[in-house]
């Protein structure tokens, strides 16, 4: 995590709803640049079963509310850079719905590695704390 930064997000009434239920996933979610706009790809927030025919697409692009300057700062500097931007959190502030954004580096293949061994460990842990 290089930097974090706090913006707002365009959003339909069925959707408010749905997240005011705490029915959101961020897990493959990522934040895009186009056309010197910011959007949220890959949020899943679930319909709404009070909406019926006037629900929304969960999985639609929903487009990030944040300055100029801060699209330039922010966004354009993970896209020169080669890092991505990360949702980290989404909640309300005084009525209104807000995503954290993070700027984030990959990992080096090392790194993966790493991670992988030190997960199949704790794996191998918890199967033998399980046996006995």
């Amino acid at each position: 995590m290089l930097d974090t930064l706090e913006c707002g997000i365009a959003l339909v009434g069925s959707e408010v709803k749905s997240l005011r239920d705490g029915k959101v996933s961020l897990a493959e979610a990522y934040g895009r640049v186009k056309d010197s706009e910011v959007w949220l790809i890959g949020c899943d927030i679930a319909e709404y079963n009070e909406a019926n025919r006037f629900n929304h697409v969960p999985r639609r692009p929903r487009k990030l509310l944040m300055h100029r300057r801060e699209i330039k700062r922010f966004a354009l500097r993970a896209y020169q850079q080669g890092l991505t931007l990360v949702p980290l959190r989404m909640y309300f502030k005084r009525g209104r719905a807000k995503v954290l954004m993070g700027i984030c580096r990959g990992r080096q293949r090392h790194d993966k590695r790493e991670a992988m061994k030190s997960a199949e460990a704790r794996r191998d842990i918890a199967r033998q704390m399980y046996k006995r």
